[in-house]
């Protein structure tokens, strides 16, 4: 496995008394045994798509031909859906350099713009700076009925008429909703229909925040020539142990969620902060606050997830960290990233009072504060789970994406939660309707 979780950082007998004790945490282990064993029946009677997606192989060359094509002479591509349907895919195009900051300018055409959020200054000023004649656009909604969605699309198919693009149409956009059901409305396929647009099916049963590993989170992927099968690869290698009938103890996501769930019950840790030291996991983070939270927050249960990026979020948060209520479970994720990056000149080092900067390398400190980081919560009393990655691609990365969502689930067992529904979002849906008819 690319990945090594460590939980001894949030053990009461290592810690103090807001860590969790062995008795907690083996009552919930126990209860993940269940969960384990729903889990097995799932992937085996095929009743749990995700499942099954690591040893799906069939789809990917379509996947990867699909991407060529919008790819091809494209200077920019727009990726229209908010949420599940874009934080996947925003995750896997962190990888080539996508929302890195200093660095995403710089990399190669296509550009991609995942237009995740709706607002009306951002939107009429990317419609306006565009290159129409080399922008491709895909939008995604799995219900086809995704308001933001539909009316981001309704834009931008004015947009490229008004440029005299109107034929081009069926060649420059793509939309990727569920198959046509009888009885049952679907307005981005009715939509994309009439100008006989592309449509690739979203996977029926994987929902929005589940989907990083279909084409919803692949096709972005694969535009910018990266290694769709090895992600793949990488989730089956944090499904494997399930599989494997081992006890829940030796399940990493099991693990994990046994420790969230006993210390939520039993000390209070009502946040969970995912921490994680590499600019390209920045958006994975805000990828797991939704999936954690939308999966888990539901009848006065679920913890709450906070999302932050080290060093940065060091000089932002971890005052608060420390010094504030003792309320939080801690997850600092690290990449192996000591020897990397410039080597500091040691008369310079020595200029600005840091002598022993000397012949160190910018992966030398992100590594040190990393480790610090978990090390000063630990000392203080803070409960903390270690991942470390001992590289960071495409394999490791789906693997950590399979891990969460394997986490999430079990941890939706424990709770006696469903894991794949969300009430409260679809209530807003329906009112934010009904207001802007009003």
């Amino acid at each position: 496995m690319a990945i090594h979780q460590s939980i001894d950082g949030a053990l009461e007998r290592n810690i103090g008394p807001h860590g969790v004790s062995d008795k907690a945490l083996n009552e919930a282990l126990g209860r993940a045994d269940g969960a384990l064993e729903s889990l097995r029946a799932r992937h085996a009677d095929g009743g749990l798509a995700l499942l099954r997606l690591p040893e799906t192989h069939d789809d990917l060359p379509g996947i990867r031909d699909t991407a060529r094509r919008l790819a091809q002479g494209a200077t920019d591509i727009v990726l229209l859906g908010t949420a599940g349907s874009s934080l996947g895919g925003q995750t896997l195009a962190q990888l080539a350099g996508y929302a890195v900051p200093g660095v995403a300018s710089l990399r190669q055409p296509p550009h991609l713009h995942f237009m995740d959020n709706l607002d009306a200054g951002t939107f009429e000023t990317l419609l306006a700076k565009l290159p129409h004649q080399t922008t491709r656009f895909v939008a995604i909604s799995k219900s086809g009925g995704t308001a933001e969605t539909l009316m981001q699309t309704i834009a931008v198919l004015s947009a490229v008429q008004a440029a005299g693009l109107g034929t081009r149409i069926p060649d420059i956009f793509l939309g990727l909703t569920e198959p046509a059901k009888a009885g049952k409305s679907n307005g981005l396929r009715g939509l994309l229909g009439k100008y006989h647009v592309p449509i690739l099916d979203h996977h029926t049963g994987v929902g929005g925040r589940f989907s990083a590993l279909t084409n919803v989170g692949l096709l972005p992927a694969a535009m910018l020539d990266l290694d769709i099968a090895a992600a793949r690869e990488g989730a089956g290698l944090a499904l494997a142990p399930v599989l494997a009938k081992k006890k829940p103890s030796e399940v990493p996501a099991a693990l994990g969620a046994a420790l969230a769930v006993s210390l939520a019950e039993t000390k209070g840790k009502s946040i969970s902060v995912l921490m994680a030291y590499a600019d390209r996991l920045e958006r994975f983070t805000h990828w797991y606050v939704q999936l954690w939270g939308e999966s888990l927050g539901k009848n006065g249960k679920g913890t709450t997830p906070v999302a932050a990026l080290g060093p940065v979020d060091q000089h932002s948060q971890v005052q608060l960290f420390l010094g504030g209520p003792r309320d939080k479970l801690f997850t600092v994720v690290t990449v192996d990233a000591a020897g990397l990056g410039p080597r500091m000149d040691g008369e310079l080092a020595k200029l600005v009072g840091e002598p022993d900067f000397a012949g160190k390398t910018i992966g030398d400190l992100v590594a040190a504060e990393g480790r610090a980081t978990a090390e000063t919560l630990v000392k203080n009393g803070c409960p903390v789970r270690t991942i470390h990655l001992s590289q960071l691609d495409e394999e490791s990365l789906g693997e950590l994406l399979m891990h969460f969502m394997l986490e999430t689930i079990i941890a939706a067992h424990l709770l006696g939660l469903d894991a794949f529904d969300q009430p409260a979002v679809e209530e807003g849906k329906v009112l934010a309707k009904k207001y802007l008819t009003s």
